[in-house]
């Protein structure tokens, strides 16, 4: 953390050197906080000891007698003697209380960094004094040596109170009291950044929200820990590692084959279990009935003979075994399993019997229990721990028993107290045996994450735990097709703890109406002019009152600038906080800019966690922090649900009800409210909406309203955005749109204060200066999986997105602008070096609150589903644009027959418009991807797929890396206006692909309600587009937004009475682009039809210019470049011409001067439907032709497309290596496959002799150094792998046919890192990853076995490269972006 690392010479924690605390001229409170304050003035010289008697008497002014003379330096000498003496005993007492002091106790050494070595402290024990108003003030500076209990404790006037701490951290205080205030240059402290606490130190806040007995504290409440002006908060936990990430998958069950649990009464005879070895699965089970079926106990006997060394086998007596059962099946029983027991079984007696097949006595478990009185007083329970081949453990029992005249017989296979995680960091020194972790949801739902509690781990290695129990779910611990879905782990215990004394249930008015427990905890508030805070590991449980605003776990209530800017030496921060079981926000920022949050967790908490209020908070940091589990609260609109959101009311005008969709559902991890925010390596991993929302006040609001007149927050550029990620949130990972309503309920506006309002739209500039350059808001390294509906929804400006990986969301990435005419003319958007995965890998588990659960992926196999069984999935959605999509990869887009999956699609039932300048280029689609783009099919989902913008779909495919064919466009394959005759159809994408040139036209009319616009092309006029327009039906205005191919002429009817006024403007065109226009009107109709060019940022227009008459079409073609007109009375035609006289910047929708326009002033009287369709055909067709010629299929494949990078990491400062292993068996063959191979880093070797395949590389490098093949295991093959695998060798093994000598292989296997020799007597191919190096092996280590019908198909692995672990030469230091960034924003570069 940023700490102080200037030069004193006094101790940081001491007095002041005056008691009244005497501060320097122009002193302003809170400004500023001195790391060291001044030491204490030194003590005086002691006053010699009075002499005992009178005083002496003064010297006469006259001359003394020699006598006298002589008496006096006698007196005077013995004076100096005593002083002498009283300086030697002050000086020796001194010295002993310096030694004193300097030991302290059990050898203690006085650290100047510690507060409570501040020999300036009293010692204080003032016990258990519940109902004692306590008051620390002026003088009082005390160390807490011992657990205490006050009614309240305020810190004021320079007083200090400092918990004690021991060396061996054996102190244990705990500090109870409804409240502790600190003000007025008081302080409290509990270690330091230089001296953290080693004990444990609890602050519990008690009471109730109804207790009147306690008054509310003005500003503060009630249960609160509260830092006014002048004080200062300084809470330093044990340095620990706040939260890490998996690096080895942990399936549901803790086995990947999943556990198993069997349990009956009278299953009588003996019930027996066949377990793998390798994998804990349960291979076989049966009954046999060996009371009162001899043949049953010959069957026991040949299946035990049967079986192959190595097998678990488990046996439970039901009811009976013995009446029939055989001596060849005992002696099978006593043989192959090393029973002890079998031969005395009696009748109804319990036995159970955990084994090993040719294992011995040695390797048997069992038990018996007497049979007496239809009960046997316990259950006879036999088991053993064993280890899969990946180093599992897990546990096999089996019991037996006569309970209450029942026999109960059954059989456990499990990990419970046996799993082990794996993890980034190394955290075995401070993930301490009873500690609380909290694993992440990687699946759609949040309610996946999982608590549990360590356990002694003496064979974990640093970077691995032990849980107690078993996780119910999956948790991700790897990189899957390339996105790193790693589950956060963190760790939620911390010595230093600040909870709230809870209630059993909710009561009084704690909003028990919506939850059952109690929701009013405690709180910490912090406001302006405090003189410092700075809180590291802490842990901050039961915080937050739901019932109360402003009352949140961590509080900066409207403290300005809280770092330099703001006068503070040592700008303000909270680090390695444990923020949990809160019930209101995890940590509030209310006006206060500058604030560092940093490796805080936020778990398990109502309403928006990490928290900016008011819309004016700048500049604060938020680094590497991790959010999880964020429920629905009631405090705002945006909080609630849908339930909660219909239900509170009383804040609405009226009888209003709250449209939960457009008001409501918006609860966030991180509720960013203006844009000038940093947020960099940060996890929102669960969220019941947003995982981080960017959302635009118009104005300051709540307490801040007034304080800036404007906030400009949509002007505003992003802050730093880097290396964030989202997961497992319900309605979007990343959310950037919307502002808040900053208006009280009314008549004219009914809804409540701060819902969500969709008026904002952010478009950055300069200065937040509409008239200066654009800023492009830049997201970087952003990674989104399995979030619901949206990997992210981005609406505004200039926008662009790089280096980011989307995987298994609903929809991965859907982009927005700001309407019809942009406000920030010429803006676009754009993504570049991404990836994007339909549906990956990771198959999720079917628990949790997952709704959905059906077939898909590469794999055909049954996994999660975001929305429903049939939703369709798209990787990049368009909606209207512009926006660019280029250099990116798509893989993992395979349609089922229950769903259309898209790696390009569109926004589903779209009425809005979309221009033709979206373009994609140099992408790359892999073998996974089974459509490439899809234009929707009527159905569910699509509903009929005729909205405006259905029809309307449509990019440019500049380079051909979609379609094949170079610079075309892809469109509607219904829509003829587009087409001609040399265009390409695409069935499966319900799209075709044209050449040409296109734009739009805006057709707006006014004074027609409700009308349809029916468009033909000349050239096609049988198959007319039909549009409804974009606003609702019955509004007095509408608009139309058809996209035309330029250089060709069109006729436009309507579905009533024409409008009696028509704005055509001119969309995307470039200079000299045309199109001829014939619209429908009554013959009898005259026109006053002007050009013009609208400015529309100053609302001016220019160039005003009329139209002219001709009288022919011939003649009005002869004067295309003039402004002319021509209306054919006979078929009820006004025909002109749409040409851009003006050139085009960029991405403008419109010309440099304006958008160019041509307003149509119809008069007429007629009421008649204007279609004039049929009577403009045949006269007025035309034959089908091309403007632009359709280019040759490209035969080349594209170069340079798809993003650089093959993994999108969390860690982009990793380098991974890419491997994929085809292994082939027989079968497979024989169904026509013929594909074996090992691929590294997209670099495919491929094999077709039967045999092995091995291939070794550098970990360290990542270069292929050696590959060879073997056609079976041999002398050679054996040599090979004892001695030709170099050392730092990851090694990669493929199989094809019938490998001969897999059994030989096993053994061998071991030094590479498996746990122990793999059984692979019946298997017929194999997947090996492994590393040659030595122990403990890495998480990554993995064997894949196939066996009959179970083919091993493609298998693909991410293996990190470059580790220590692996003995590599630790690199030369390289320059991590995520820290110079940090850096960067906290103002130290």
């Amino acid at each position: 953390m940023p700490t102080s690392n200037g030069s004193s010479r006094f101790p940081v924690f001491v007095a002041p050197p005056h008691g009244n605390h005497q501060r320097s001229p122009g002193y302003v409170p809170g400004r500023v906080a001195p790391v060291r304050s001044p030491p204490p003035a030194k003590a005086p010289p002691p006053p010699p000891i009075k002499p005992h008697g009178p005083p002496p008497d003064r010297r006469p002014a006259v001359r003394l007698s020699e006598e006298n003379q002589r008496r006096e330096r006698a007196r005077s000498l013995k004076q100096r003697k005593n002083t002498l003496i009283c300086f030697g005993v002050s000086m020796g007492a001194f010295l002993l209380t310096l030694i004193l002091i300097l030991s302290l106790k059990s050898g203690e050494v006085l650290d100047e960094n510690c507060p409570d070595h501040n020999p300036s402290l009293s010692s204080w024990n003032p016990g258990h004094q519940p109902e004692k108003v306590v008051v620390i003030s002026r003088g009082q500076l005390v160390r807490l040596e011992s657990s205490a209990t006050f009614k309240s404790l305020t810190i004021r006037s320079g007083g200090q109170v400092v918990f004690a701490d021991s060396v061996d951290g054996s102190k244990n205080i705990t500090l109870r009291t409804h409240h502790i205030l600190i003000e007025d240059g008081a302080a409290l402290h509990i270690g330091a950044p230089k001296c953290r606490y080693r004990s444990h130190a609890s602050i519990a806040l008690m009471g109730r929200s109804d207790n009147k007995a306690v008054p509310e504290v003005p500003v503060l409440g009630r249960k609160f820990i509260g830092v006014m002006g002048g004080g200062t908060l300084e809470l330093h936990g044990a340095e620990r590692v706040s939260w890490s990430l998996l690096t080895r998958s942990v399936p549901a069950s803790g086995l990947a084959t999943g556990d198993y649990t069997f349990q009956r009464n009278f299953s009588r005879g003996i019930n027996l279990r066949v377990v793998d070895q390798d994998t804990a699965a349960v291979l076989f089970g049966e009954r046999y009935d060996t009371h009162e079926s001899r043949n049953d106990s010959r069957r026991l006997t040949q299946l035990l003979r049967s079986l192959p060394d190595g097998r678990i086998v488990t046996l439970a007596v039901g009811d009976s075994a013995v009446k029939s059962l055989l001596d060849e099946t005992k002696k099978a029983i006593e043989e192959k399993l090393g029973s002890r027991f079998v031969y005395d079984l009696k009748y109804r007696q319990a036995w159970a019997l955990v084994s090993v097949v040719g294992g011995g006595n040695v390797s048997c478990s069992e038990d018996v229990r007497e049979h007496e009185n239809h009960d046997t007083g316990g259950r006879a329970r036999a088991a053993q721990n064993f280890t899969t081949v990946d180093g599992v453990g897990f546990s096999v029992t089996a019991y037996s028993e006569w309970k209450n005249g029942f026999p109960i017989s059954g059989f456990q296979v499990d990990a419970v107290d046996q799993v082990i995680l794996n993890l980034q960091d190394e955290v075995q020194q401070t993930w301490l045996p009873g500690n609380q972790i909290v694993i992440a949801s990687t699946d759609y739902s949040m309610h996946q994450a999982e608590e549990f509690t360590l356990l002694p781990c003496p064979q974990c290695t640093r970077r691995q735990v032990r849980i107690r129990g078993k996780p119910q779910y999956g948790h991700v611990g790897e990189i899957v097709d390339g996105v790193d879905m790693r589950a956060e782990v963190a760790l939620l215990s911390r010595n230093i703890l600040v909870y709230g004394e809870m209630e059993n249930s909710c009561y009084g008015n704690n909003k028990c109406q919506f939850y059952n427990h109690d929701t009013y905890g405690g709180h910490v508030k912090i406001t302006s002019n405090f003189s410092s805070v700075h809180l590291s590991h802490v842990e901050l449980k039961n915080m937050g009152q739901q019932g109360e605003n402003s009352r949140y776990p961590i509080h900066f209530h409207m403290c300005g600038d809280v770092d330099q800017r703001g006068g503070y030496w040592e700008p303000t921060y909270v680090d390695g906080l444990s923020i949990h079981h809160s019930f209101s926000r995890c940590l509030a920022i209310h006006a206060t800019n500058g604030l560092l949050v940093k490796n805080t967790v936020g778990y398990d908490t109502l309403g928006h966690c990490f928290f900016l209020e008011d819309g004016i908070e700048q500049r604060n940091t938020f680094y590497h922090n991790l959010g999880l589990l964020t429920r629905p609260g009631t405090l705002l609109p945006t909080d609630r649900n849908e339930t909660l959101c219909t239900a509170i009311k009383d804040k609405v005008y009226r009888g209003h009800t709250p449209s939960p969709s457009t008001e409501c559902k918006a609860v966030s991890t991180f509720w960013i409210a203006n844009p000038n925010n940093n947020l960099i390596g940060n996890a929102a991993a669960g969220s019941q909406d947003a995982g981080i929302w960017f959302v635009f006040h118009s104005s300051s609001t709540g307490d801040s309203h007034g304080l800036v007149p404007e906030t400009k927050a949509e002007l505003t550029p992003l802050g730093i955005f880097y290396n964030n990620r989202v997961h497992s949130n319900f309605k979007a990972g990343l959310f950037i749109d919307k502002g808040v309503k900053t208006t009280n309920a009314s008549a004219a506006d009914p809804r409540e204060y701060l819902c969500l309002d969709n008026s904002a739209r952010f478009r950055p500039h300069q200065n937040a200066d509409p008239s200066r350059p654009r800023v492009a808001a830049v997201i970087d390294t952003l990674i989104s999986f399995k979030n619901n509906d949206l990997g992210a929804w981005i609406r505004g400006g200039d926008i662009v997105i790089q280096s980011s990986g989307f995987a298994d969301n609903g929809v991965g990435l859907s982009f927005a602008s700001d309407g019809s005419y942009p406000k920030d003319e010429g803006s676009s958007q754009e993504v570049i070096q991404s990836l994007f995965v339909g549906e990956s890998r990771n198959r999720g588990t079917n628990a949790g609150q997952n709704k959905y659960w059906g077939l898909g992926g590469a794999d055909a196999k049954m996994r999660t589903l975001p929305r429903n069984r049939t939703f369709p999935i798209r990787g990049f959605q368009i909606y209207d644009g512009p926006v660019r999509l280029t250099q990116s990869t798509f893989r993992g887009f395979i349609p089922t027959p229950e769903r259309y999956t898209s790696a390009v699609g569109f926004n589903l039932k779209n009425t809005w418009q979309l221009t033709p300048r979206n373009n994609l280029s140099k992408l790359s689609f892999q073998p996974t991807v089974g459509l490439r783009t899809f234009f929707g099919r009527p159905g569910q989902w699509f509903e009929d797929n005729d909205l405006d913008g259905d029809k309307n779909s449509i990019f440019h495919d500049v380079d051909g890396s979609v379609t094949g064919y170079t610079d075309t466009y892809v469109g509607r394959l219904d829509n003829f206006l587009i087409q001609h005759p040399s265009c390409v159809n695409m069935s499966q994408w319900n799209g075709v692909i044209c050449s040409g040139r296109y734009s739009q036209v805006y057709v707006q009319t006014l004074g027609a309600p409700s009308l349809s616009l029916s468009i033909s092309r000349d050239e096609y006029p049988y198959a007319p587009l039909v549009l409804r327009g974009i606003n609702s039906q019955g509004a007095q205005s509408q608009q139309y937004q058809p996209i035309l191919m330029m250089s060709k002429s069109y006729t436009l009817h309507w579905s009533g009475p024409a409008p009696r006024e028509v704005v055509l403007s001119l969309i995307n065109f470039d200079q000299d682009d045309w199109v001829l226009v014939g619209l429908c009107y009554p013959s009898g109709t005259t026109f006053q039809i002007m050009g013009d060019i609208n400015d529309r940022q100053s609302n001016t227009f220019d160039e005003l210019t009329d139209y002219g008459t001709v009288s022919s079409l011939a003649e009005l073609e002869k004067k295309q470049l003039e402004r002319k007109y021509f209306f054919d009375r006979t078929v009820g035609l006004l025909w002109l011409y749409l040409r851009a006289r003006h050139g085009r910047d960029g991405h403008s929708y419109c010309s440099t001067r304006g958008c160019e326009r041509v307003k149509v002033m119809a008069t007429t009287s007629s009421k008649q439907t204007c279609n004039c369709s049929a009577k403009a055909y045949p006269k007025y067709s035309r034959t089908p032709s091309a403007a632009v010629p359709m280019p040759p299929l490209n035969t080349q494949s594209c170069k340079n497309c798809g993003a650089h990078q093959l993994v999108f990491s969390s860690e982009p400062w990793t380098s991974y290596l890419q491997t994929q292993i085809k292994s082939l068996c027989s079968q497979e063959q024989q169904r026509g496959d013929n594909s074996s191979f090992i691929t590294v880093n997209e670099a495919t070797m491929p094999f077709f002799q039967p045999g092995y395949f091995l291939v070794s590389v550098d970990a360290c490098s990542g270069k292929v150094i050696k590959k060879t093949t073997f056609a079976k295991m041999g002398a050679k093959m054996e040599e090979y792998l004892k001695t030709g695998i170099p050392k730092r060798s990851i090694v990669l093994m493929a199989t094809r046919g019938q490998p001969e000598g897999l059994v030989e292989v096993a053994p061998h296997l071991v030094p590479f890192g498996v746990a122990k020799a793999p059984d692979l007597q019946s298997k017929e191919s194999v997947a090996f990853w492994g590393f040659q190096g030595g122990s403990p092996p890495p998480p990554w280590v993995s064997l894949q076995a196939g066996q009959g019908s179970e083919f091993l198909g493609l298998q693909e692995r991410y293996l990190p490269l470059s580790l220590e672990a692996y003995g590599c030469t630790p690199p030369a230091p390289q320059t991590r972006k995520d820290l110079e960034l940090l850096k960067k924003a906290i103002g130290q570069q």
